[in-house]
């Protein structure tokens, strides 16, 4: 498997819906999360998109030069840009980083947010034009010149003169839970993304996308967003669970609830529908916490334990077919290393380098020296 964090581009600190322990995201803080997350193994990380965040291009591109093998899941928008400038934009960023670039087709399930960036097509529409978005995109970066008049997008010989670093073009990531959404990822998509729904209604997801694929001759990955809350002991990690929503507010819950009330993504629907904005049915499935859901959109789960215990439950999402495991924790710099350190060494890592992240060698320290001349030893009791 391979695990992924996350760029926190609209917000971070150690509790949530509320300025107490507010952290400013600032470029010195993005890069360090960068550099953290690249010298500790992570393979890749996400950069969230929306209009609360900064740009995701933008960002990861300033971030290049700070990693060395650390991939960028970057959203595109179809309908907020034209499907050849979107492949020209994925060619560069791929080259110039020595194919590092990853791609996430974003089609967006807030009405309101869409007009005021000026799409005002309903949901299944919005999937139509994600379709004839990734049929030119896909052509294009494969060298082929496109004529397309579809009914959202018109191009007349459209092309890519600089072919991207990867081939046939950096892989896409999507996620969708309607039929609709369903139905693109099937044709087009590489590696197919869920929330962390509890596992019974994760497989029944992967089985309804897998035989899809299979209709039309493909075969897909699969991934998941979930964040996780990692401690020493399970009392400690519950304990920080409670904390982190520890200053959140039942005004605060009702207003962010009456927005995604408003959201027709399928998704975000089933994200709500795991708790009801309830603070006493949190716990949905055994580990699987959903405290965050109450005032953040999208991925709102977290898995809460011990690291044996979190990471049985991660191996019980790979059963089910998931290799991909986008990871996220607030605050985000000190969890990215609190994940490695307890959950790298369980976790069959197809990129292992964080387990030696706590090996002393001749050119690094592990750990304070003890008594100015004993490097310390010992394992967790």
């Amino acid at each position: 498997m391979e695990l992924f964090w996350f760029f926190p581009t609209y917000g971070d600190g150690r509790h949530i819906g509320t300025n107490v322990g507010a952290r400013a995201v600032t470029p010195a803080y993005l890069r360090q999360i960068a550099m953290a997350i690249d010298d500790l193994g992570f393979a890749g990380a996400l950069l969230p998109t929306g209009r609360p965040c900064d740009d995701a291009w933008v960002v990861a591109s300033s971030l290049v030069p700070f990693t060395k093998n650390l991939k960028f899941l970057v959203a595109v928008r179809p309908g907020l840009m034209s499907p050849t400038l979107a492949a020209r934009m994925a060619s560069a960023f791929d080259r110039l980083s020595d194919g590092r670039l990853l791609v996430n087709v974003v089609t967006g399930g807030d009405p309101e947010e869409l007009e005021a960036d000026g799409v005002y097509l309903d949901h299944d529409s919005r999937y139509a034009l994600t379709g004839e978005f990734l049929e030119v995109w896909r052509k294009v970066l494969q060298g082929e010149s496109v004529d397309l008049d579809g009914e959202h997008i018109r191009v007349t010989g459209a092309r890519v003169f600089y072919p991207p670093e990867q081939k046939p073009y950096p892989p896409l990531f999507f996620g969708g839970s309607s039929p609709a959404g369903i139905e693109i990822a099937a044709k087009h998509c590489d590696t197919y993304l869920t929330w962390g729904e509890p596992p019974e209604a994760v497989g029944k997801k992967i089985e309804a996308v897998r035989k899809r694929a299979e209709a039309e001759n493909r075969t897909l990955k699969f991934g998941i967003r979930l964040h996780v809350i990692v401690r020493e002991t399970e009392e400690e990690a519950w304990a920080a669970a409670d904390d982190l929503i520890r200053h959140l507010d039942d005004e605060t819950i009702a207003k962010a609830q009456q927005v995604y009330a408003r959201m027709d993504s399928h998704g975000q629907k089933r994200m709500t529908e795991l708790h009801g904005g309830d603070r006493s049915r949190l716990e949905i499935s055994p580990n699987l916490w959903a405290g965050i859901g109450l005032v953040r959109g999208g991925a709102g789960t977290a898995l809460v334990g011990d690291p044996h215990t979190v990471a049985e439950r991660i191996k019980e999402y790979a059963e089910l077919g998931i290799d991909t495991f986008i990871l996220s924790g607030y605050p985000h710099l000190e969890e990215a290393h609190r994940v490695a350190e307890l959950l790298f060494p369980l976790l069959p890592l197809s990129k292992p380098g964080a387990v030696q992240v706590a090996q002393p060698s001749r050119r690094t320290v592990a750990g304070e020296v003890v008594a100015y001349e004993r490097i310390p030893t010992g394992t967790r009791g």
